[in-house]
């Protein structure tokens, strides 16, 4: 019924660069990643059946929740199905079930046949696997990105650092929830975790995310670090603009990954996305 790969745990990974503005100003439906398992499920086999179940699941369920979590028992020799979509914290219901609507069409295409499969939208995230992986943390990256350096402006990274530590901390509004934003001067910051977490393992994701932030991105204009179950971003002026043009895959016995290069303004040297190792999990997983 399972047709197996070389390849078990690979993943083919696209990574599409856009414009992407602040959190509360982007289209809710700007692709960020996806991802899907190698491991591809028979046309017509009781798992296509509970794939489809559990997509119309979240398209239906995200018109009243921004978030929920499916277990589907085993049926006719098929494997448990695990799945989850997140909607961004600000996001209402009707912004919520519209991004998940897009987000689910374009897995569907993107993942057909798919054992496993998840996107990142600027509003939203879904994913599915045969693995459970609800409840677990997880700290690996999977994608940074940093915007062009602003030079040495100690007024600039003290603003930022103020928002990241704001972001951290377990104090203040908001503080110690799933969904964190910090603003200072012109600075603005955004961390969110996936809704399976505690909040102890929420506060060390988002920790952990904040920090790369400071140590990987120095002192850029702004940056995005998403790990496998958080996120936290940050842009100074209230935009990132991502332009630029050019790419290539990297393939290796055990990945396919979508490296994306490029090239900046008169004022930006060329730069490369650093599109970190797939972190893998058994049969499925994200870079």
């Amino acid at each position: 019924m399972y047709t197996t790969n070389p390849s078990f745990f690979s993943l083919i990974i696209i990574i599409i660069t856009t414009i992407l503005i602040t959190p509360s100003e982007s289209s809710t439906d700007t692709f960020v990643f996806g991802g899907c398992s190698q491991l591809k499920y028979s046309p017509g086999s009781p798992y296509e059946s509970g794939v489809n179940s559990l997509l119309t699941s979240f398209v239906n369920s995200a018109m009243f929740s921004t978030y929920n979590k499916y277990t589907i028992p085993a049926t006719g020799g098929a494997p448990n199905l695990y799945g989850l979509f997140q909607c961004r914290g600000d996001l209402g219901n009707d912004a919520c079930s519209r991004c998940v609507a897009r987000a689910v069409s374009q897995l569907g295409t993107l993942c057909t046949d798919s054992c496993g499969g998840a996107l990142q939208l600027e509003g939203c995230f879904v994913k599915y696997d045969n693995t459970s992986f609800l409840g677990v943390e997880d700290k690996t990256v999977v994608v940074k990105k940093c915007g062009p350096s602003v030079g040495y402006d100690s007024d600039a990274l003290s603003r930022r650092d103020s928002v990241l530590d704001y972001m951290t901390s377990n104090s203040g509004a908001g503080a110690g929830g799933l969904y964190r934003v910090g603003g200072s001067g012109n600075v603005q910051g955004v961390a969110q975790c996936v809704g399976d977490l505690s909040q102890s393992e929420c506060q060390d994701c988002i920790s952990d995310a904040i920090q790369r932030l400071k140590t990987e991105c120095g002192p850029a204009s702004w940056g995005d670090v998403y790990l496998a179950k958080c996120y936290a971003r940050f842009s100074e002026g209230g935009a990132h603009s991502h332009g630029g043009s050019g790419g290539k895959y990297l393939e290796t016995s055990e990945m396919k990954v979508g490296i994306r290069r490029e090239k900046k303004t008169n004022e930006q040297r060329e730069k490369e996305i650093d599109i970190k190792r797939l972190f893998l999990l058994p049969t499925f997983s994200l870079i």
